[in-house]
């Protein structure tokens, strides 16, 4: 065997890819990164304004001071607070004497209404875990495995062609097999491309993603509607009148009509309704542009990956509306770009390909293999040649 052909087998030997086995793919993402950021702040936010409510509220003790009559005892104030508290109601009189009263619940229910809101938002990951991580695990976890095993093919396959030509007596009958071979289509595996031109016609994973960012839009608008008609209305309302005069103290004739009230915990409202608005405005376009991704291919990705044999979806112009799993798939296939281990290879090549693509014809990563390798991508044109002196 000579140095070259020595040289060229350990070159083949170190392109092929280590065989993973056993536990594959620990690390497989299954959410965009920006999907998951908005997961952690559309659920994470509210828990944190939650949390930052109840230790306001466990550490200046009563959230609201009420200016008892002098003449009550520290119980009777206690008291007093107590069931300002519990009723939360301002009573205003009218020109004409009569009370007008507006209830000040979103102050006692601003933490649970957070809890709530981290619950809504968390709705939609929910719907993503059960309805499309299932399928689109399994369907990573084959696509990512035969795209490498496709680039192991095809570097077994110029080993072979190597071998063949060592062995070979006659160059004119090695490559008459080789172009036969190339026309016959052998060098190519459909399986894998046949499954992503079926992922076109699939639409489930595709709804499921829109159906999560459109809900995640739509408890948004919920969340302004909500703060804009219940928070707004009580916003600046930091003092407010309060009736204790009921049941059995509705005849005492020593306790006043009216008790004025202060809400020590208005800051803390003020800054939650604020920052909430504040934070899902910037959420917002990140979800819209999450939705914007679907419009369009990634065809950087399919461009590098045409290297392989058989996987021509852009040349072919396979390629129709964007909005479809196969699009998805190829978004987390990105996402996932680390466990491709094929992809930093095919990348190289690529670069290498465009600038070799004027003095060969390379095509497939079968074709820029067999090159390095020593051997010429298409018959030599003396052989060519000799050819044509013999049959004139």
């Amino acid at each position: 065997m000579s140095l070259a052909h020595t040289a060229a087998e350990y070159m083949l030997s170190d392109a092929l890819l280590p065989d993973r086995r056993g536990p594959r793919l620990k690390g497989l993402r299954l959410e965009l990164p920006l999907d998951r950021m908005v997961k952690f702040i559309a659920v994470g936010f509210p828990l944190l304004l939650m949390s930052l409510a109840f230790a306001q509220e466990f550490s200046s003790g009563s959230p609201i001071n009420c200016f008892s009559p002098s003449n009550f005892s520290i119980r009777q104030a206690a008291y007093v607070d107590s069931s300002c508290w519990d009723s939360l109601v301002h009573h205003e009189q009218e020109e004409s004497g009569q009370y007008k009263t507006k209830s000040l619940w979103p102050h006692k229910a601003l933490p649970y209404s957070m809890l709530a809101l981290a619950v809504v938002m968390y709705l939609p990951v929910l719907l993503w875990q059960y309805a499309a991580v299932p399928a689109l695990s399994s369907d990573l976890l084959f696509i990512i495995s035969e795209l490498d095993k496709s680039y192991n093919r095809s570097i077994r396959l110029v080993q072979h062609m190597v071998k063949i030509r060592q062995k070979s007596s006659d160059p004119h009958v090695f490559w008459d097999e080789l172009e036969k071979a190339r026309k016959e289509r052998y060098f190519e595996f459909p399986l894998l491309e046949r499954y992503l031109a079926c992922k076109q016609r699939s639409h489930s994973l595709v709804a499921t993603y829109l159906l999560r960012n459109s809900l995640l839009l739509l408890f948004t608008s919920a969340t302004y509607l909500y703060l804009g008609h219940f928070h707004l209305d009580v916003f600046f309302q930091e003092e407010f009148s309060c009736s204790i005069k009921t049941g059995l103290l509705s005849d005492e004739t020593h306790i006043p009509d009216l008790i004025t009230c202060r809400l020590t915990s208005l800051s803390v409202f003020q800054i939650v309704s604020l920052s909430t608005v504040a934070v899902y405005t910037l959420m917002a376009p990140v979800i819209i542009y999450n939705l914007t991704q679907l419009c369009q291919w990634d065809k950087r990705l399919l461009s590098i990956y045409e290297m392989l044999p058989a996987f021509d979806l852009l040349s072919r112009k396979m390629l129709g509306c964007p909005i479809n799993d196969l699009n998805v798939i190829l978004l987390f296939l990105r996402a996932n770009i680390s466990e491709l281990i094929s992809f930093s290879w095919l990348n190289v090549l690529c670069v290498l390909k465009d600038t070799t693509a004027q003095k060969h014809n390379i095509d497939t990563v079968v074709d820029f293999m067999t090159l390095l390798a020593g051997l010429e991508p298409s018959k030599p044109k003396h052989l060519t040649h000799q050819v044509y002196d013999e049959n004139p």
